[in-house]
């Protein structure tokens, strides 16, 4: 027994030697080993003791894989995994080149920030890929626990070291490409605050000595390369999202998906569904029908759920030998119903024509930007407003604010004073069952307020997004990236924005403005001269002469 015992003691006492600790490491572990040779085999500390050990000796101190500083391949790597996503390349090829520059650089913390199926999480893996690094994906969303991050302490009984350290042992190199996948959904309740405990892990100046309550010694992770993903910014902590550097992935407009589609999707599918011996063409008319009549979304998930589901159904056809000898299949638009069945979407804006009191508006939402129709009614009664469509407290100001601009205008409008005195007017904005609220639907509001009372028609095809005030100034909103991309995506031709949002518009690739029409504005005078302002101007000259006759 005291043979086996000391022939523990001594290939432990090789690992440690092996391992390529830290000095100050080196010193804990074999103080530790020393304490292990003096506690009885059978005490619980032993376990506790031994267990730890083994932790420290299997952690990879100074292994790392070497860098591949082609940049050129790095670029190839990329393109052949993903479509567009110009921006975030260019930043993996500009961290190459400083790394080949300067080799002791610190690796960048990167945050994709984008709707669902953009492709953030592959393009971690991808980013592995061209630099020749192993890749380790952590999924924080709900994490509520601070001991997830940093571990239990040793006192514990069963205790581990946090997430982070545990996914460094099983990749087994100290500089892996690691992703912390929906950083904006960590929870926080009584058992510590996980987002607080990540400040350590991402901020530069003290992750070279991240300490891990189970570890007690420090292990730097600024080797690491740390990449995190999130659909919106505003649940990440301000602290935290002080150490990341956002890069923003827009939505696909309609020909993204169809070159996606094409390059990516179906090829992927084919090989899934075990349809390599077919040849399965897609009409690109067919892929444009699935994306707008079977699909509404930001990304391509869906997209390929719906393809997926068109093979499947080739699949059952050529197990059950109805194909015969034939080895090729063509998806038309027409055969699509056969395959989907009918459509689950159609386009709002080009069903609806110009309705007095209807206006466009564009929001932006967690999964990417969105058209939203603005209603306004009117009807016999004394002056009372109604507001529906689930809307929350600041988009309520929003409507009383436009409200009470329409009244102060009544003279230029051709309105008479009391109008509001003989009528209620109701606002609504359909698809009642979801919530809505900010600040961006008062120009739409304020529009359709005024094509109701005036009964002038504004085209669906002009969409418009800005906040007012009560002096009528037109002020800048966020999400401009994404309702641009919405606004493509739903057929808009013209676009109404703040004149201060301007410079957003440089973020928007230029194959999404191409088509579109952009107005900028001050102040809501502004939006009826490009909305209503000539047929007012006609009703006004109309009336006028009527009144002469």
């Amino acid at each position: 027994m005291l043979d086996e015992r000391t022939a523990e003691i001594e290939e432990l006492k090789k690992k440690i030697e092996a391992a390529g600790m830290p000095e100050e490491v080196r010193a804990v572990a074999e103080k530790e080993l020393e304490r292990l040779s003096r506690i009885p085999v059978g005490s619980p500390e032993y376990t506790v003791s031994r267990t730890y050990l083994d932790w420290l000796v299997e952690l990879p101190w100074s292994k790392e894989t070497e860098d591949n500083l082609d940049i050129r391949r790095a670029r190839r790597i990329l393109d052949e995994d993903h479509y567009d996503l110009e921006r975030v390349k260019e930043r993996i090829i500009e961290f190459l080149a400083v790394r080949k520059l300067k080799k002791d650089s610190r690796g960048p913390i990167l945050c994709f920030v984008g709707p669902p199926g953009v492709g953030k999480t592959s393009l971690g893996k991808s980013i592995a890929r061209a630099l020749g690094r192993k890749f380790v994906r952590i999924a924080l969303g709900g994490v509520r626990d601070e001991a997830e991050i940093r571990g239990h302490r040793r006192t514990y009984v069963g205790a581990l070291p946090g997430r982070i350290i545990r996914a460094l042992r099983d990749v087994g190199t100290r500089n892996p490409v690691f992703m912390l996948d929906e950083v904006d959904k960590i929870g926080l309740d009584f058992r510590g605050d996980p987002a607080s405990a990540l400040l350590e892990v991402l901020d530069p100046e003290q992750n070279h000595a991240f300490s891990d309550h189970y570890l007690e010694v420090p292990f730097d992770l600024s080797h690491v390369l740390f990449i995190t993903t999130a659909n919106v910014t505003a649940t990440i902590p301000p602290p935290l999202l002080d150490r990341m550097e956002v890069i923003e992935i827009p939505g696909y407009v309609e020909d993204d998906k169809v070159q996606i589609a094409k390059g990516y999707l179906i090829p992927r599918q084919i090989r899934e569904n075990g349809l390599e011996g077919m040849r399965v063409i897609f009409q690109e008319a067919a892929l444009r029908r699935i994306i707008r009549d079977y699909t509404r979304e930001a990304g391509v998930r869906n997209l390929e759920r719906k393809i997926a589901a068109v093979l499947r159904k080739i699949a059952v056809k050529v197990a059950e030998g109805k194909l015969g000898n034939h080895r090729r299949i063509v998806i038309t638009p027409k055969s699509l119903e056969e395959y989907l069945g009918p459509p689950e979407y159609y386009s709002e804006v080009a069903a609806r024509k110009g309705e007095v009191g209807v206006v466009t508006g564009l929001a932006w939402t967690p999964s990417g930007g969105d058209i939203l129709f603005i209603e306004a009614l009117k009807m016999p009664g004394k002056g009372r407003l109604y507001l529906t469509g689930h809307l929350g407290q600041v988009m309520k100001e929003s409507a009383e604010t436009a409200f009470s601009l329409v009244r102060s205008k009544v003279e230029e409008l051709g309105l008479p004073p009391d109008f509001h005195e003989k009528c209620d007017l109701h606002i609504h904005v359909p698809a009642g069952a979801i919530p809505k609220d900010g600040p961006s639907a008062g120009v739409a509001i304020f529009t359709a307020l005024v094509s109701l009372l005036t009964g002038v028609p504004v085209s669906p095809a002009v969409a418009m997004t800005g906040e007012i005030t009560l002096r009528g100034k037109v002020m800048p909103v966020g999400g401009i990236k994404e309702k641009v991309v919405a606004a493509k995506r739903a057929g808009i031709r013209r676009v109404i924005l703040p004149r201060w949002n301007r410079k957003d518009l440089l973020e928007v690739p230029e194959r999404v403005k191409e088509g579109l029409q952009f107005h900028f504005v001050d102040h809501v005078d502004q939006v009826l001269r490009l909305t209503i302002g000539r047929k007012l101007k006609q009703r006004k000259q109309q009336k006028t002469v009527e009144v002469g006759m």
